[in-house]
C-alpha cells in the first residue's frame, strides 16, 4: 500500500468514515476508492487536491505521509493561551508569538523523541517557521467559539491578539500527554513577558530556519543538529 493511503485509511477509520462516503467526497465510486487506498491505483492530481482539503492539509503532507493531528494542534494552541505568558494578566497572546511558541513545542519534542508533537509541516517563511494551516485553525477555531481574535493597531501596523473564550475554559485537553504538557510549560515560562520580536529573533537564529530556503518546508531532522541550549 502507498504510504499516504495507509495514513489516510488510518484517518478514516479514527474518524468512522466508510469507503463510500470518501469515495462519494472524491466524486468517484466505491471500487475505484478501493483500489486507491489499497494502493493498486494513484491519485489523480484532481483527487490528491479535494482529498488533501477534506483531511484539512496540503498536498505535500498527504503525498509525504505525514497527516498533523489537527485536534491535538488545537489542544496545543489552548494550552498556552491557559497559561500566564503576559505580565498584564490577560493570557492574550499576540499571533506571531503563539505561532513561534507552536514551533518550539513541536521541534523540541522532536529533539527528544524523533516525532514532533502534532505532526504538522512547517515552511520558512519571513517571520518565521509556521504550518500553512496554522491561520485557518485559528479561523476555526474563533467561529467555534472556543478562542476570541482582538484585532488592534499600532503605529499603523494591525496585530492579532488571541485568548481563549470564557465559554471554552471547561474543555479538557484530552490529546496531549503529562509529558508534552510539561514541555510547553517549560517553553512557556522561558518566554512569559518576552516581547514577540525576541521569539522570532531566536527562532530565525535557530538552524532549521537559517538552513531552508524562503517557503521550503524545513525538516524536523535539522533541529537534531542544534545546541541543546538553542532549542527552545
Amino acid at each position: 500500500m502507498i504510504n499516504y493511503m495507509q495514513k489516510v485509511k488510518e484517518f478514516r477509520l479514527k474518524n468512522n468514515l466508510s469507503q463510500e462516503q470518501l469515495a462519494k467526497s472524491l466524486g468517484v465510486s466505491r471500487p475505484t476508492y478501493t483500489a486507491l487506498e489499497s494502493g493498486k491505483q494513484n491519485l489523480s492530481a484532481g483527487e490528491a487536491q479535494k482529498l488533501a482539503s477534506l483531511l484539512g492539509i496540503t498536498i505535500d503532507e498527504l503525498l509525504s505521509g505525514n497527516i498533523a493531528n489537527i485536534a491535538k494542534y488545537k489542544h496545543m494552541i489552548l494550552t498556552y493561551l491557559r497559561m500566564n505568558l503576559t505580565d498584564k494578566g490577560d493570557n492574550k497572546i499576540p499571533k506571531t508569538k503563539l505561532a513561534k511558541l507552536l514551533y518550539l513545542a513541536d521541534f523540541s519534542w522532536y529533539y527528544d523523541h524523533s516525532e514532533s508533537m502534532s505532526g504538522m509541516q512547517y515552511r520558512k517563511i519571513t517571520y518565521g517557521p509556521v504550518p500553512d494551516i496554522f491561520f485557518r485553525v485559528l479561523d476555526e477555531l474563533e467561529e467555534a467559539g472556543k478562542v476570541v481574535i482582538e484585532r488592534k493597531s499600532d503605529n499603523g501596523k494591525e496585530i492579532f491578539l488571541i485568548s481563549e473564550s470564557e465559554s471554552n475554559k471547561n474543555e479538557k485537553i484530552q490529546t496531549l500527554s503529562s509529558d508534552e504538557l510539561k514541555l510547553m510549560k517549560e517553553i512557556g515560562k522561558k518566554w512569559k513577558n518576552k516581547k514577540t520580536k525576541e521569539i522570532v529573533n531566536f527562532t530565525h537564529n535557530q538552524l532549521p530556519y537559517t538552513l531552508c530556503r524562503p517557503d521550503e518546508i524545513i525538516p524536523y531532522e535539522l533541529i537534531t543538529q542544534e545546541d541543546p541550549e538553542m532549542v527552545f
